[in-house]
C-alpha cells in the first residue's frame, strides 16, 4: 500500500502513526498474507491485533457507559455495550472511515467482495484500535473509539434492539406479529449471504441482508420501522 494512501487513512483515523508498520499490519487480512507469503518468523496478519483492540474497546467503551450511565444497572449497561461493538455497528463504524478501500485481503477473497464484508470490516477496526493502543497508548485510541464507536449511541441501541421495536409497534397497531421469510440465498456454504423480508399482517414491509439469517432479520426489522415512521408522519401531516 502506497504511503500516501496510509496518510489518507490516518486523516481519517485521527492519528498518525510512529510505526506505519502496525497501521499496515492492521489492515492485512489473513488471506492476502496467505498469498503472498508475508512471514516475519510466520505469516503475519490482523488476528492478534483484532485480539488486543477487542479488549481495549471493551475497556474504553465499558469506562464511557459507566461514566455517562449512570442510572443503568449492569444487565442494560451490557446490552446496551453488546449494541454498540457487535459485529455490525462496528463494520458500520468502519465503511464512515472507508475502511473497505483500504483492508487488504487475497485475491480470491476480493472477487468475492471480502473487503466489504461485515466480518472482516469489524475485525479490521478493531485492529486499528489494537495498533493505535500499541502505537500511541490509551488516550488516541479513547479518542478515536469515542469518535466513531460512542456516537449516535441512542440510534445504534435502537438498530439493535430493531426485532423488539417493531414487535412492540406491530402488536400495539394491528394485533399481530411481524414475520420473516428468507427470500433469497447466495454464495458458497461456508460463506453465504441471506436476504430476509418482514411482513405485517401479511403485506410486506422491508427488507434486510445479512451475513447470517438474525442479521438479516435485524436489518428487516429496522427497515420497517423507518417505513411506519414515514407512514405515520404522512398521516400527521
Amino acid at each position: 500500500m502506497l504511503d500516501g494512501s496510509l496518510r489518507d487513512l490516518e486523516k481519517l483515523i485521527g492519528y498518525e502513526f510512529k510505526d506505519k508498520e502496525l497501521l499496515l499490519l492492521a489492515l492485512t487480512h489473513s488471506s492476502y498474507s496467505h498469498e503472498l507469503m508475508i512471514t516475519g518468523g510466520e505469516k503475519r496478519n490482523n488476528e492478534r491485533l483484532e485480539f488486543l483492540g477487542d479488549a481495549v474497546l471493551e475497556l474504553i467503551s465499558s469506562e464511557f457507559l459507566f461514566r455517562n450511565y449512570t442510572h443503568l444497572p449492569e444487565g442494560e449497561l451490557s446490552k446496551l455495550r453488546a449494541s454498540l461493538v457487535s459485529e455490525t455497528p462496528l463494520a458500520d463504524c468502519a465503511r464512515q472511515i472507508f475502511l473497505d478501500k483500504y483492508v487488504l485481503v487475497g485475491k480470491g477473497e476480493k472477487l468475492n467482495h471480502g473487503n466489504e464484508k461485515d466480518s472482516i470490516l469489524s475485525d479490521a477496526f478493531e485492529s486499528i484500535i489494537g495498533a493505535t493502543y500499541l502505537d500511541g497508548g490509551l488516550e488516541p485510541a479513547r479518542a478515536f473509539v469515542e469518535s466513531y464507536v460512542l456516537n449516535d449511541i441512542e440510534h445504534k441501541k435502537r438498530f439493535y434492539d430493531a426485532k423488539t421495536e417493531l414487535q412492540v409497534m406491530v402488536q400495539n397497531l394491528y394485533q399481530c406479529v411481524p414475520e420473516y421469510e428468507v427470500i433469497s440465498e447466495s454464495g458458497s456454504p461456508h460463506d453465504m449471504t441471506f436476504t430476509v423480508e418482514v411482513r405485517i399482517c401479511g403485506k410486506p414491509y422491508g427488507t434486510g441482508e445479512g451475513r447470517s439469517k438474525k442479521q438479516a432479520q435485524q436489518k428487516a426489522a429496522y427497515a420497517a420501522i423507518v417505513k411506519m415512521e414515514k407512514e405515520k408522519e404522512q398521516k400527521d401531516e
